[in-house]
């Protein structure tokens, strides 16, 4: 479709004046079912910062969960470019679903850090801790997941082959969440929590003069 439409720009191909063209049929159909995809990621996203907003009771911390959402699409897109695989509907939904997967693994990370952050743990020594304790789940969790994705992106017959842009999307996805949740998230939330320290401790001080 925008190769048509690029054709039709460059005047290559030139229209009489009371000719004109448009997208009809399963063309159409697809162009609109790209919009509400866009519009289901937009969606998925908003209702998963709302959810870690009231599990966490703040709005900083979800962003910091948040930020492997972005890991994973480009391991996704990547793996779609290796495999020379198309941005199709199978794969979009497989970039849904692994939204949900990637943020999960995050907050089995974040979670652990909070809880030894309450228990007196210094935010250095509890993320240390955390990427030891929660290193194994997290490597179970992603393994499965790719091994139950495996048979989809290798398409082993006709009617699967149709789908196997969602396994790929998957797996690459989540190798490079998985991986990059290990390192990215506790340095995201080591800077965040500080910067939120930070912003506290501004605002304790303003108050304290004000009344003073």
């Amino acid at each position: 479709m925008s190769d048509v439409r690029q054709l039709f720009k460059s005047g290559k191909v030139e229209l009489p004046s009371s000719v004109k063209y448009e997208f009809t049929g399963q063309a159409e159909n697809f162009q609109e079912m790209a919009e509400n995809m866009g519009f289901a990621v937009l969606l998925a996203i908003v209702l998963i910062y709302l959810v870690l907003s009231s599990q966490y009771e703040s709005f900083i911390t979800p962003f910091t969960i948040m930020l492997v959402i972005p890991l994973a699409a480009c391991g996704a897109l990547y793996g779609l470019a290796i495999c020379n695989s198309s941005l199709d509907i199978f794969s979009i939904i497989g970039c849904i679903l692994l939204m949900g997967v990637a943020t999960k693994n995050s907050i089995l990370l974040v979670e652990y850090i909070e809880q030894l952050m309450q228990e007196g743990e210094p935010i250095d020594q509890a993320i240390i801790k955390a990427g030891v304790a929660r290193l194994r789940p997290i490597l179970m969790t992603a393994l499965s997941l790719v091994a139950g994705m495996l048979p989809v992106a290798v398409g082993l017959n006709e009617a699967s082959s149709q789908r196997t842009s969602m396994g790929i999307a998957v797996i690459g996805g989540t190798l490079t969440s998985t991986f990059l949740t290990l390192v990215v998230v506790p340095a995201a939330y080591q800077f965040i929590e500080k910067f939120r320290s930070w912003i506290n401790r501004v605002i304790v001080s303003k108050v304290i003069t004000h009344e003073a």
